[in-house]
Formats: C-alpha cells, sequence, structure tokens
C-alpha cells in the first residue's frame, strides 16, 4: 500500500457558507511552451534552482544530483533511497539556500518516511559528496517550502508535518549555523500548507485545510488560529491571493487525491464578517498537489500552474491518466477563469491492474511529464519571463515560457 500521508479529524461543523459553485472556466487558450527533457529517468518529485557552480547560469537541483547548466550536466553529489515503501523517494523538498554563509549554494530538505528536516551542504568543489547535516525529526512531512514569513529576509520553512504546526526559522549562518523551531497550536494541522494576507493587515497568514493562523504583529505573541473553512486533503502550497480584484484575499488549492480544483472568494457580510463562497475551477484531471503563484505573461497580474502529480498514489481515481501541466489566470472582466494547457501527455498504457505493481517509468511513454511535490520557477533562459521546472516520478523536465519578455 502507498502511504496515507495524513488522516484528518471528521467535519465538526458544516458551515452554511461554504457551498460549492458553478464551473467557471473559459475555453482552452492555445499554448507554444516547449517541453525540454533534463532527466527522463529522474525518478524524484522534488527540485530547487540555483547557480550550484557560480558560473552565471541557473543550475537544476534534484534528489541526488544536481545539473549544471545550460547542457544540463549530472553530478551525483549524495545517496537518496527509496522510503519503507519503494514507490517514494526520501527526498521531499529541494529549497535552495546559502544555510551556513560561505557563498555557496545549499539545499534545505525533508523526508517522509525518516520524518527528518535536514540541509545538504555544498563543499568547495560542488561534483563532490555534500554532506547532510540534520535539523530536526519532528515526523512525517507530504513537502516542505521557504518563504519570507515576515518580510525582513529571514528564512522561514514550513513543513506539512502530520498532526502539527511547525515553523523553522534559520536564526544563525555563522559562526554555527542554528535553526528555531516554532510550534503553532495544531487545530489547523492536515495534508496541504500555504500562505497569504489574509486580513490585508500586510503581514503574511498561514492557511491550512482547516482555516488560517493570524500572523501577530508581535512576533513572539501567540498566532491566533480561525477555522473559517475546510478543504479537505489539500495541496501544497495554498494559494492566498486577490484574484478577482475586489480588495480582499481569495484562497485556492487542489484535492491532492482526488479530482478538483477550487477557490473560495471572501466577502464581507452585511454585518462586517468575513464569508467564503466555494466555486471549482476545474476537475479535469486529479491528484493536485504543487501550486505556484506568478506573473507569468508580464502583465501585472499572478497566475498560477499546477498539474497531476505523477502517480501520488497509484491506487486513486485517475492515477493512471493523462499527465498535465496547466496554467490559469481570472478574466476579472469576464468572472471567469482562462486555462491554458501547457502540457498534456497520454494516458499509462502499460500500467497494470494492481496498483501495487505500477511503475511510473515504465507504465506511461518516455518523455511523460507531471509534477511530483515541487515545482521551481525561474527564467531558466535568460529571456525575461518565468521558465518552468517539473520533476516526478516519470522524470524532471524544464518548460520554457514563450512570452520572451525584455530583461
Amino acid at each position: 500500500m502507498t502511504p496515507r500521508l495524513f488522516t484528518l479529524r471528521p467535519l465538526a461543523l458544516v458551515l452554511p457558507f461554504l457551498l460549492p459553485g458553478a464551473i467557471s472556466l473559459l475555453a482552452d487558450e492555445p499554448s507554444a511552451w516547449k517541453k525540454h527533457v533534463i532527466n527522463h529517468r529522474s525518478p524524484f518529485e522534488a527540485v530547487g534552482v540555483a547557480d550550484i557552480n557560480r558560473d552565471g547560469k541557473p543550475d537544476v537541483f534534484c534528489g541526488d544530483s544536481w545539473y549544471a547548466a545550460p547542457a544540463w550536466t549530472r553530478h551525483k553529489v549524495r545517496e537518496v533511497p527509496p522510503g519503507t515503501n519503494p514507490h517514494y523517494h526520501e527526498d521531499f523538498a529541494d529549497a535552495p539556500l546559502d544555510v551556513n554563509g560561505d557563498g555557496r549554494t545549499d539545499i534545505v530538505t525533508c523526508a517522509y518516511f525518516s520524518r527528518r528536516i535536514s540541509w545538504v551542504e555544498q563543499p568547495a568543489d560542488p561534483t563532490q559528496p555534500w554532506t547532510e547535516h540534520t535539523i530536526d525529526t519532528p515526523g512525517s512531512m507530504e513537502t516542505a517550502y521557504l518563504v519570507d514569513l515576515y518580510g525582513d529576509q529571514t528564512p522561514v520553512l514550513i513543513p506539512n508535518v502530520g498532526g502539527q504546526m511547525l515553523l523553522y526559522e534559520l536564526a544563525s549562518r555563522a559562526p554555527t549555523t542554528a535553526w528555531t523551531t516554532r510550534t503553532l497550536a495544531p487545530a489547523g494541522a492536515g495534508h496541504g500548507v500555504g500562505h497569504g494576507d489574509i486580513n490585508r493587515d500586510g503581514r503574511i497568514d498561514l492557511i491550512t485545510p482547516m482555516g488560517w493562523y493570524e500572523q501577530p504583529a508581535d512576533r513572539s505573541a501567540e498566532w491566533v488560529f480561525h477555522p473559517e473553512f475546510q478543504l479537505g486533503t489539500a495541496s501544497i502550497g495554498i494559494l492566498g491571493h486577490d484574484f478577482d480584484g475586489d480588495g480582499d484575499t481569495d484562497v485556492v488549492w487542489g484535492m491532492g487525491h482526488d479530482f478538483g480544483l477550487h477557490w473560495l472568494k471572501q466577502s464581507l457580510d452585511t454585518e462586517g464578517k468575513r464569508t467564503w463562497t466555494k466555486e471549482t475551477i476545474d476537475t479535469s484531471f486529479s491528484q493536485v498537489h504543487t501550486l505556484h503563484l506568478a506573473d507569468f505573461d508580464g502583465d501585472g497580474e499572478m497566475d498560477f500552474v499546477t498539474g497531476k502529480r505523477i502517480y501520488a498514489h497509484a491506487s486513486e481515481p485517475g492515477a493512471t491518466a493523462e499527465p498535465c501541466l496547466i496554467l490559469y489566470r481570472y478574466d476579472r472582466a469576464a468572472a471567469a477563469w482562462r486555462k491554458q494547457v501547457i502540457y498534456q501527455g497520454d494516458p499509462a498504457p502499460l500500467a497494470p491492474p494492481n496498483p501495487e505493481l505500477r511503475d511510473a517509468q515504465k507504465d506511461f511513454r518516455p518523455g511523460s511529464a507531471g509534477t511530483g511535490l515541487q515545482m521551481a520557477l525561474h527564467d531558466l533562459d535568460a529571456d525575461g519571463d518565468l521558465d518552468i521546472v517539473a520533476p516526478g516520478k516519470s522524470g524532471l523536465y524544464w518548460f520554457e515560457n514563450p512570452t520572451h519578455q525584455t530583461p
């Protein structure tokens, strides 16, 4: 059996304003995104982009290796074993960061089966083995990501730990590396985590499947939890952004182990109380695990990209259906979402009926791309727009943005 990463509590309260709306999705837009293969045999689901060898070009770190641009020459620098379930590898995050302040990019990572958060130190010669240092072992993690949570350039790691809400702040780089752990009340813990300024007070809040945590003005004060919605088995991240331009922050998420991509529209009732209206964006694919917010076409509006995680669990609905990467834009004039398919592959023609025997490298056609637990956004070809690097069990790929803005 593939692991069920978290068990969600049953709903204690059904909120009357959380009613599903009709799908407001306009016809697909044509796409000219181009797929490039970095390593079609890579099985890892995490990725980060940084200038590893300091030659001025962005390189790609994924799993046990980094790939030097522009030819994507592979350098294996560590061992990443399979988990106790061999369908997964012990690399659930690859976040680039100079942890020890030596001017070289390291990697902050986490693992589900060993329950470990660690950082992987780059040596003077980046082609030689890197050294892993344990930060903590808090529990099984779906993934983790870094964010400037306080707006003061302090790197904060947000891991999605089962049953817990934890933040790891890089408190010291040198002469010794030190991380500070902040523990929030566990009321919001579940499958999925994200961030956004929910109450528009200028501070980034945390969003979970059970509601949201309000960042206090005083960093030492308690984060108040607001149980205002229920999202289910949600993606990582959950996006908080004013998509419809009405001045408040909406919430977008996907179902990690089912079909469905949804959003909550925030508004105020006649008494000034915050309310949420749920609407469905798309139900054409399943296993939506990672969403990234960015301006991909340079129009000043934020879009988001997501896709199908290849074999999140091989036994789930839609697991063997077409892998895909899709870009969504909210058309404020039409009050509807626009969908652009960046990539769509073929179903897994050779998938065994028994999910325990399925293998993405064998079941899907060579070159099939989807997502893993992460994607990375970066201008890989230095043409002024954001490209997408997508890892997964069926390989490692980057998608070239056709916008070609002037840097």
